[in-house]
């Protein structure tokens, strides 16, 4: 019977881990958590997705450079707790200014990383160096040598990280690699990926650094640039406003625009579905449109093209429906996020708008017992998941290397972007193989003392 990682996850926990380990009978065994960055994401995603999981770990430390969103952080937390688990019966959470102090904290087990693109492989491998598990939010890394590092690392240590790739913990996400895998749709030849596009901006003038903020750090590896509040994050006193998308996540200083913040979610699962999750392509051509002024400076409008060595071609552009369609020599299936609703078992799928097929008789048949059946997450949460995995010791949904790989390709694809002409790949090797220039993107000068080289 072919299995993945580990299919075979219900008998795993029973076999390797007692129930009661799990339970409020057992205190001691609580993960102990704590959270870099406290923005945006953290928020929505990790507070959202790790709070109600307080049976097996607690957020005990947060760390932000931003004083007012460590304060924020402090209080969401403690506020739940009380609620959820009662005065007195959870430790106050302990904040930092400084994520390098709260690794040293031997107590803390594990640490969720949800800062900007440009401070995510630094922080991963640091927290792997001083024995902690790790949740990280995608993309991998801000340059392909740094997503490198930071796998071998986590490779060496022997943590488990797990990339916040959550569509593999989405039931449709799930299933469409699964029957493409199974070969439902025959080979595939073309894949068409939907992403969306960031707007440019204006010309945005120097502002005071916020006395809440350290913006030297901040910057970190990236070069010293003037501070303007668009730059960065929002200062509004509105506590809704301030965790509105912040600016930057358009500014190509710290990350490559929606190639990459979305672009990873979804070149994952194309990867998934094609078997080459510890590959990528072996070519890759792309246009794009860039402004030509403004503070905000990622790509615009883009088509990119990549072939695969099995032969199949993956094209990203904007002007597709968000979601990934494949096309097979025996039909397509398509699958996106649409009325996707977390938990929801296999007999209710989400309409058409998320998983659909040539012959939706495809879907209906499943999945046989004997047939490829890929890791499936606990209740399809994808932070239960990381716990389940913290626990277990086994791989989580969305490892180190494979959130590289899914980086990786985001990124060929934003150097085909910059350069405008067709670039040929070594996925072994990680280097171009027909453009020297090309290699210089794979990396960038790392202002000191900050950066993966200084690990």
């Amino acid at each position: 019977m072919k299995t993945s990682r580990r299919n075979l996850l219900g008998a795993a926990l029973v076999a390797i881990v007692p129930s009661r380990v799990f339970g409020q009978s057992a205190p001691s065994k609580i993960i102990r958590m704590a959270q870099i960055g406290c923005g945006r994401i953290a928020r929505g995603s990790e507070f959202a997705g790790l709070l109600k999981h307080h049976a097996l770990a607690r957020y005990v430390a947060v760390c932000d450079l931003d004083s007012v969103r460590l304060a924020d952080a402090k209080s969401l937390i403690e506020t739940y707790y009380e609620k959820a688990l009662g005065s007195g019966k959870y430790d106050k959470v302990a904040t930092y200014a400084n994520y390098q102090e709260l690794l040293a904290d031997k107590s803390i087990d594990a640490v969720c990383i949800s800062t900007p693109d440009h401070w995510h492989a630094q922080p991963a491998m640091e927290a792997a160096l001083a024995g902690k598990d790790i949740y990280l939010q995608k993309p991998a890394s801000l340059t392909i040598a740094e997503g490198r590092q930071m796998a071998d690392v986590i490779q060496r240590t022997g943590r488990i990280l797990q990339l916040g790739s959550q569509q593999r913990s989405d039931v449709q996400f799930r299933l469409a690699c699964e029957l493409i895998r199974n070969g439902r749709i025959g080979k595939i030849k073309e894949v068409f990926i939907g992403l969306p596009e960031d707007p440019s901006g204006n010309v945005e003038p120097e502002m005071p650094v916020p006395a809440n903020l350290d913006y030297d750090k901040w910057l970190g590896s990236t070069p010293l640039v003037y501070y303007t509040e668009n730059r960065v994050h929002p200062q509004s006193p509105d506590i809704r406003k301030r965790y509105e998308r912040p600016g930057w996540l358009r500014c190509e200083q710290f990350g490559a625009g929606m190639i990459t913040g979305w672009g990873a979610h979804h070149i994952d699962i194309a990867h998934w579905a094609m078997d080459t999750e510890l590959s990528g392509p072996v070519d890759v051509s792309a246009t794009a449109e860039f402004p030509k002024k403004g503070l905000w400076d990622v790509h615009g409008p883009y088509h990119v093209r990549a072939g695969y060595a099995n032969g199949a071609t993956v094209y990203m552009s904007e002007k597709y429906p968000n979601g990934l369609r494949f096309i097979g020599d025996d039909g397509w299936i398509w699958v996106s996020r649409a009325n996707n609703v977390p938990g929801r078992p296999l007999g209710s799928l989400p309409g058409p708008q998320a998983l659909d097929a040539s012959d939706r008789r495809i879907l209906a048949a499943g999945i046989k017992d004997g047939e490829i059946h890929l890791h499936a997450s606990p209740q399809n949460d994808h932070h239960l998941d990381w716990l389940t995995s913290i626990r277990t010791r086994q791989e989580p949904a969305a490892p180190a290397e494979v959130g590289h790989r899914s980086c990786s390709a985001c990124l060929l694809a934003h150097a085909a972007m910059r350069l405008g002409r067709a670039l040929k790949w070594d996925p072994k090797t990680e280097r171009f193989l027909n453009s020297d220039e090309a290699n210089l993107l794979l990396s960038r000068k790392q202002r000191a003392p900050y950066g993966t080289n200084r690990v």
